[in-house]
């Protein structure tokens, strides 16, 4: 047995196959190689520059992997900068991106906070969550109920239902008992001074009439 045909029956035998040490194994033979996932996906964790190379580190994980800003403009590391990554603070990170090797590569920012913690995903409880000041109001968009608290005015209660969803554009209205609620997501970078944030959404809700201003991010 010459040495491709060793390499090639160690690799099937990893997998699981089955191979005799007289039986020809070709190359053609072995599975096909699993296309690399080009699709962005949601990665939490805290980052932080070290010298001229920015960390990634996902919660609750000991590993890291290097971080890139891959969005068009550079909005994503501009953000970032703003939030005091580019001083040394450390700065917690909810990006769509991709995983190639040892970096991750972000287009967009969905949450970003100025030492901020972990926040694991919101499930069906909370799919959405949106929120801004003056006046000071919350919203949380999960599978069953829509729920908008404004300060010094009752709270809004309605059923949640599928959003009706446009490249960069979220929107959805429902009604019970007399309360109307409306939303529009833009996907537009969000900035709260206040809170040390960006948001991946602007955000306007009409409840009631009244239009609240805010951000959004997806939970």
């Amino acid at each position: 047995m010459n040495i491709r045909q060793f390499t090639c029956l160690a690799l099937l035998v990893l997998l699981g196959g089955v191979a005799h040490a007289d039986e020809e194994v070709n190359v053609s033979d072995l599975p096909a190689t699993r296309p690399v996932d080009n699709v962005p996906k949601l990665a939490w964790g805290q980052m932080i520059k070290y010298g001229e190379k920015v960390i990634f580190s996902p919660c609750r994980d000991r590993s890291f992997v290097l971080f890139e800003d891959a969005s068009g403009d550079g909005h994503v590391g501009k953000a970032l900068d703003l939030l005091g990554l580019s001083t040394g603070k450390k700065i917690y990170v909810e990006v769509l991106g991709i995983h190639e090797g040892d970096v991750l590569k972000a287009s967009q920012i969905n949450f970003a906070q100025t030492d901020g913690r972990c926040q694991m995903p919101g499930g069906t409880a909370e799919l959405w969550r949106a929120s801004g000041n003056e006046p000071g109001w919350a919203l949380s968009f999960g599978s069953e109920f829509v729920q908008v608290k404004r300060r010094g005015q009752p709270e809004a209660v309605v059923p949640a239902g599928p959003l009706t969803l446009t490249p960069g554009l979220a929107t959805f209205s429902a009604s019970k008992d007399n309360q109307k609620v409306t939303l529009h997501f833009e996907q537009k970078l969000c900035r709260d001074a206040a809170a040390q944030a960006f948001f991946g959404w602007t955000a306007t809700v009409t409840v009631d009439g009244q239009v609240l201003k805010g951000c959004a991010w997806q939970r």
